[in-house]
């Protein structure tokens, strides 16, 4: 099993900082290569630089919550989930396709929860 993962090119687990500027403050981020080439699919998707798609996630998450305490590793849920989506269908598997045309609650209904609230795992049905 491990030799799947294991055999994965080693520049994709590198990490690279890069400074993004969210409304004109400078950040860094920190992300694997692998993290930083999937931002780059989703925001080609739909017109968008990676800085661009990251200050519009960041905008919707203070939207939504109250702060943002790991903007990273909201960044590396983002995708997991946007290739997991691509798995159970809930996301076209063609880049031509911009996520912002899909209706997100039919994109929602395709997503399998493997984890609670409280992180314990639970079994996945197909």
């Amino acid at each position: 099993m491990c030799e799947v993962f294991i055999s994965a090119d080693p520049a994709l687990y590198e990490s690279r900082i890069r400074s993004v500027r969210l409304h004109g403050v400078a950040t860094s981020i920190r992300l694997e290569n692998l993290f930083w080439d999937v931002l780059g699919e989703i925001a080609s998707r739909d017109g968008m630089s990676v800085p661009q798609l990251c200050t519009k996630l960041h905008d919707e998450l203070l939207a939504e919550r109250d702060g943002v305490d790991n903007f990273a590793s909201f960044l590396r849920v983002c995708c997991g989930r946007y290739l997991a989506l691509q798995l159970s269908g809930g996301i076209p598997r063609d880049a031509s396709i911009p996520i912002g045309s899909l209706n997100a609650q039919r994109v929602l209904a395709t997503e399998r929860r493997p984890f609670s609230s409280s992180g314990a795992p639970h079994r996945l049905v197909a």
